[in-house]
């Protein structure tokens, strides 16, 4: 009973020790920044190549940014799978409004891997002109330095910059429970590995040069995993590099959501990573509050800890995490303290969902997981 008693009373300091040091390192890394980064005296071409599909929230004003950057020469190349896809016309509108820059749309379906994302921007990626070349979701808004910021991460030992997305301007509770997932959670401990030398690739934004990836397979390979991410990281490891990423992420804008929408995300989300990092994933049944609060709240009841310790806990799990998000100029309410506390509930549910399954839907395309070796 001592060990038990002793090893909870561990574990509860353990947690939340590395839920404040995760904390602050988030904290550093994500914190809102003062002014636009200038561009550089020698500033290089940059290929942006966006793929779309339908009609998302806030649609026009993400793709719109694109054309807003304040960047001497860049193209964009927006990649649609189908012809008839309603994006299409707004796509057309934007370019013809903004004749200064030099973007085109092309449309096809090629199909070298069962990532349907993949297969729409490999037109893309064979007909961009630079070696830098960005893959970035439709969803993401650019701000007018967006390409400053991703060069500007780049070092000599680096393959890849990415950012992970920051969810903003959520419409109703469900939204702002993505935004506690996106933020809080997957933001914080992305920038924690990144900080410590195990950064990996997120799939919202991907700073490439061509002349790196060419020789490993091009686009092509990052067909070996369904999640065009992994791939890209397993790939960049390989070649002794690393995967960066920039200061202050960019944004997302979520609009509405419903509690199916969000919990289907997630759950595609950690299907993905357990399928293709396992042993990484088997860990993450650790992470959250709720384990460690309520290994507390047992304990207060046993008269094995004073009955203040519990609230100093929540404070400091769920206070400091809004704290990361004002420091961040991250969206931040009342409401967003009771999504930390349901993402927390639901991230053991989550945990177990993905080992119980590989199916999952993807933008009306019925995919399945398959089993890779894990990196260790």
């Amino acid at each position: 009973m001592i060990i038990a008693i002793w090893t909870a009373k561990a574990f509860c300091f353990l947690t939340t020790g590395l839920h404040l040091l995760t904390t602050l390192i988030a904290i550093i890394r994500c914190r809102s920044l003062p002014q636009a980064l200038p561009v550089g005296p020698a500033a290089p071409g940059v290929s942006v190549i966006r793929p779309v599909c339908g009609l998302e929230n806030h649609i026009g004003a993400t793709l719109r940014s694109a054309f807003a950057l304040d960047y001497p020469r860049y193209e964009i190349v927006f990649c649609v799978a189908d012809a008839r896809d309603p994006v299409v016309p707004l796509v057309r509108r934007l370019i013809a409004a903004h004749p200064q820059i030099p973007a085109r749309l092309l449309v096809g379906d090629d199909r070298i891997s069962e990532n349907p994302k993949l297969n729409n921007v490999y037109k893309g990626w064979r007909q961009a002109g630079y070696d830098w070349t960005v893959l970035a979701d439709s969803n993401v808004r650019m701000p007018p330095d967006y390409l400053q910021r991703l060069l500007s991460a780049w070092r000599p030992d680096t393959g890849l910059v990415c950012s992970p997305p920051v969810g903003c301007r959520p419409v109703g509770f469900w939204a702002e429970l993505e935004c506690a997932f996106l933020n809080g959670y997957q933001a914080r401990f992305q920038y924690t590995a990144d900080s410590i030398g195990f950064g990996f690739a997120q799939g919202k934004t991907m700073l490439w040069r061509r002349s790196l990836l060419e020789p490993a397979g091009g686009i092509r390979a990052l067909a070996a995993e369904l999640a065009e991410d992994a791939a890209s990281t397993k790939i960049v490891r390989g070649l002794g590099l690393r995967v960066r990423l920039v200061d202050a992420p960019f944004e997302q804008p979520l609009g509405r959501r419903s509690a199916t929408e969000v919990w289907r995300r997630q759950l595609r989300w950690a299907r993905l990573r357990r399928a293709s990092f396992k042993s990484w994933f088997a860990l993450e049944i650790l992470s959250g509050g709720a384990w460690p609060l309520t290994a507390a709240a047992v304990l207060v009841l046993q008269g094995e800890l004073p009955s203040a310790a519990l609230p100093v806990l929540v404070l400091i799990w769920y206070g400091g995490e809004a704290l990361l998000a004002r420091a961040a100029a991250w969206h931040l309410t009342p409401s967003s303290i009771a999504a930390y506390v349901l993402r927390d509930l639901l991230l053991p549910a989550l945990w177990i969902g993905a080992w119980l399954g590989n199916a999952f839907v993807w933008r009306g395309n019925h995919m399945q997981t398959a089993e890779s070796k894990s990196l260790s």
